[in-house]
């Protein structure tokens, strides 16, 4: 009996002395209240490749099978808001054509023998040089004996001129017997002959079915206007119906005959408005001027 009660004693102690200890341990504080809202971390997300909500899926297809005209050809480029055609470029010609347009054909070109520019046709006063004989393209065309003329008394002409030497001479005849006594010192003298056509193998004005000119025979040279060392110079054309220069152009056109045997004008038919044609043809009764 007695030992039970020192146990029941001592058992009550010890809790007695547990709650004295509980009352003084300290209590922890609390914690403080969260006033802002921490970003909540963003969990990685693995990229899903496979179609997007902004891809166009294409529409089911029918049931049944319905024949469908073929659509033309087009690229076509997706875009977000709607599909966008762009026509392809047009096809490119044939290799063949393409070739045919670059090719171009020379002109044709007359071979020098000479390339020495000098006295010719036994005359000093007329300089310029030999060149090869020019075949004629039509029958009745070429020159067996041309010459090219750079200058006549020392007149220069526009362009060298391909002729025979029996024109020639009488292009120098006229210039120094012609032209320069008719035009004097008139704008410090006569500086060059402004060449409208010399050899060409060609009808009479370029008529189909006409004689060939004497243009394709290195028989004729045409001048349309007189240049003159200060500049200006006197035309057939412009001037010929002038008072002054058109006196000129009259007596230079009426000294041509003789020394040519064929003189033509602006008064002599439509096709020589522009120009002066002398050529040395022939002609039974003389030269034939108009």
């Amino acid at each position: 009996m007695r030992r039970a009660l020192t146990s029941a004693m001592a058992i009550m102690l010890i809790a007695a002395t547990g709650a004295l200890a509980l009352e003084r341990s300290p209590i922890p504080k609390p914690r403080p209240e969260i006033t802002k809202t921490q970003p909540a971390l963003s969990r990685y997300r693995p990229p899903v490749f496979g179609p997007s909500a902004d891809t166009p899926r294409p529409r089911p297809r029918p049931s049944g099978v319905v024949a469908v005209a073929p659509a033309p050809l087009v690229a076509v480029q997706v875009a977000r808001g709607g599909v966008v055609k762009s026509p392809f470029p047009r096809p490119r010609p044939p290799r063949a054509q393409v070739v045919q347009a670059a090719v171009v054909t020379p002109a044709p070109t007359v071979a020098v023998t000479s390339g020495k520019v000098g006295k010719i046709c036994g005359d000093k006063r007329i300089q310029g040089r030999k060149i090869a004989p020019i075949p004629g393209k039509l029958s009745g065309c070429g020159v067996s004996n041309p010459v090219e003329v750079f200058s006549v008394d020392g007149v220069a002409l526009s362009t060298p001129s391909h002729m025979d030497c029996t024109t020639a001479k009488a292009l120098k005849t006229w210039v120094v017997d012609g032209v320069k006594p008719t035009m004097k010192r008139l704008g410090g003298g006569v500086s060059s002959l402004q060449v409208a056509a010399h050899y060409s193998c060609r009808t009479r004005n370029h008529k189909a079915g006409a004689k060939i000119s004497e243009h394709g025979k290195g028989k004729a040279i045409d001048i349309s206007a007189i240049n003159l060392k200060n500049g200006s110079s006197i035309s057939v054309l412009k001037h010929w119906n002038s008072k002054a220069e058109g006196k000129l152009l009259k007596t230079i056109h009426a000294k041509a005959c003789g020394p040519f045997g064929t003189v033509l004008g602006p008064d002599a038919d439509k096709y020589h408005k522009d120009h002066f044609h002398f050529d040395t043809a022939k002609h039974g009764s003389g030269s034939y001027c108009r």
